[in-house]
C-alpha cells in the first residue's frame, strides 16, 4: 500500500534529506561525513543519523578514513545496491563498462568495429559484449538498475532518433534507446559522445570539484559537452555544444553540414591527415601524428599546433558566452599535450573577453578513450534517483515519486 505523505510533514522533511544525502554519495561515489554536510547544507548531526540509518539498511558502506589529518569515516553505497552499465559507440570502436554504485569499474572490454556501417550489427555486438562483462561481474543481470548509452552524434531530444545521418549514415531513423532497450530488458539513458565525456571527466577525472566546464572532443568531427552549475546542458532539441560549426571562415571549405569554414573543416581527423598524406603516406592516424610531432617530425608539429589555434578560437566564443572555469580537451589530439594546449591558449587569450580567459584553465583529459564510456555510467547514476535505493530502507515511496520505480524484473540475457 503507498502511504501518503503531506508536503511539509516530519516524514516527507526526512526522506527529503535520505535523497539529499543519497545523491551526493551516489556523484561522488565516496564522500565523509564532513564533505556531505558541507554538500547538502545539512547539519553534522543530522547528516550522523542518517548515515547511522542508511548503514543499518545495508544502503551504504561506511569506512574508517583520514581527512585533513584526522580521523573520519568514508561513506559510500553498498556494494549489493546494485550495479550500472555503461556502453560507448564510437566511429570505430565499441567499449562496455560494468560498475558498481561506489564508482568501482567491476568489467572492462572495447574492440574495434565499424559503427558507422550497421546500427543492427553494432546492438548485436553490444549485446554479446554486456552479457559477458555482466557475467564477468559475478553479479546477476537482476541487479543491473540501468544502461548509459554514448553515441557519436546528436540525439533529437524529442523524438529520440539519430539527428543527422551524415555523421552515422547506418543509423538514419534509428532510435537507439529503445532498440538497446529491447535487446536488454533493461532501463536506457542515452546521449552524445561528448556530453558522456563531459560527465566521465566531471565524475572521475580532470572536472572533479567543479560546477561549470566544457568538454571538447575532438575526433572524426568535433564537439562539446557543457556542464552548467553540475548538470549537462543539452538545449531544448539536444544540439547544445556542436562548437564544430562554429563559422571561422565564410570563404572556407565547405562543411558536411552545409555551411562554409566551420571549426570542424580545420580540425576534425579527415582535415588533419589530408594535409599530411602526400609528406606522409597512406595509413597515416591521428595517433600517429601524435607520435610524430613528439619525436619533433616538423609537419605533424605543424599541422597540430594550427589545429590547436583554430581550437582555441571556438574556446573564446564558448568563453565570451558561457563564462566556464575549465575547458578540458578530450579525443586523440589531447594525447599532444602542450603542443596542442599551448596555441588553444594562445588563441583564448586573443580572442576572449580577458576577464573570462583569466578564469579558464584548459587542460587535457584524465581518462583518455575512456572518458566516454565512464561517462555511461555517470549518466545512469545522474538519471536514476534514489527511490530504488531507499525502496531498501523501509521508507514508504510518496506516491508522487511512484513512477520512478522500475517496473517489473529484468529479463536475463542471452
Amino acid at each position: 500500500m503507498t502511504v501518503m505523505e503531506t508536503p511539509g510533514s516530519q516524514s516527507s522533511l526526512h526522506r527529503a534529506n535520505l535523497e539529499r544525502v543519497l545523491r551526493a554519495v551516489r556523484m561522488s561515489g565516496s564522500l565523509t561525513q564532513a564533505e556531505i554536510a558541507r554538500s547538502t547544507g545539512l547539519s553534522a548531526a543530522t547528516v550522523s543519523n542518517i548515515v547511522r540509518e542508511l548503514k543499518d539498511t545495508g544502503t551504504v558502506d561506511v569506512t574508517p578514513t583520514s581527512s585533513g589529518g584526522r580521523r573520519a569515516r568514508s561513506v559510500s553505497l553498498s556494494g549489493d545496491a546494485g550495479i550500472v552499465v555503461g556502453v560507448d559507440f564510437g566511429h570505430s570502436h565499441l567499449r562496455v563498462a560494468v560498475g558498481n554504485l561506489a564508482h568501482q569499474v567491476l568489467a572492462e572490454q572495447a574492440e574495434p568495429i565499424d559503427v558507422d556501417a550497421s546500427a543492427a550489427q553494432g546492438f548485436d555486438r553490444a549485446e554479446r559484449l554486456v552479457a559477458q562483462l555482466i557475467e564477468d561481474s559475478g553479479i546477476g543481470p537482476e541487479k543491473v538498475l540501468g544502461v548509459g548509452l554514448g553515441v557519436p552524434g546528436p540525439i533529437d531530444v524529442e523524438s529520440g532518433v539519430i539527428g543527422s545521418t551524415a555523421i552515422l549514415p547506418g543509423w538514419g531513423g534509428i532510435n537507439p534507446r529503445e532498440e538497446l532497450a529491447d535487446r536488454l530488458g533493461m532501463p536506457v539513458h542515452v546521449d552524445n559522445d561528448a556530453n558522456l565525456g563531459a560527465l566521465g571527466e566531471l565524475v572521475w577525472g580532470s572536472g572533479r570539484g567543479l560546477k561549470d566546464l566544457a568538454y571538447i572532443k575532438v575526433a572524426s568531427g568535433v564537439g562539446a559537452g557543457l556542464v552548467i552549475s553540475g548538470r549537462i546542458y543539452r538545449g531544448p532539441g539536444g544540439t547544445a555544444g556542436e562548437i564544430g560549426h562554429i563559422t571561422l571562415d565564410e570563404s572556407g571549405p565547405v562543411c558536411r553540414c552545409g555551411n562554409r569554414g566551420c571549426l570542424e573543416t580545420f580540425t576534425a581527423a579527415r582535415h588533419m591527415l589530408g594535409l599530411l598524406g602526400e609528406s606522409h603516406g597512406p595509413g597515416l592516424t591521428v595517433p600517429k601524428v601524435v607520435q610524430l610531432a613528439a619525436g619533433g617530425d616538423p609537419g605533424c608539429r605543424r599541422v597540430i599546433s594550427d589545429a590547436g589555434r583554430h581550437i582555441g578560437m571556438g574556446v573564446a566564443n564558448l568563453c565570451n558566452l558561457l563564462n566556464p572555469r575549465r575547458v578540458i580537451l578530450g579525443g586523440d589530439l589531447a594525447e599532444a599535450g602542450e603542443l596542442v594546449l599551448a596555441p588553444i591558449r594562445e588563441s583564448v587569450a586573443r580572442y576572449a573577453i580577458p576577464s573570462a580567459a583569466r578564469q579558464l584553465s584548459v587542460v587535457p583529459g584524465a581518462l583518455g578513450s575512456r572518458a566516454e564510456v565512464l561517462g555511461a555510467l555517470a549518466l545512469v547514476l545522474s538519471e536514476m534517483g534514489d527511490s530504488t535505493l531507499l525502496e531498501s530502507t523501509g521508507e514508504p515511496v510518496p506516491e508522487a515519486q511512484s513512477g520512478h520505480r522500475r517496473q517489473g524484473a529484468l529479463k536475463a540475457l542471452p
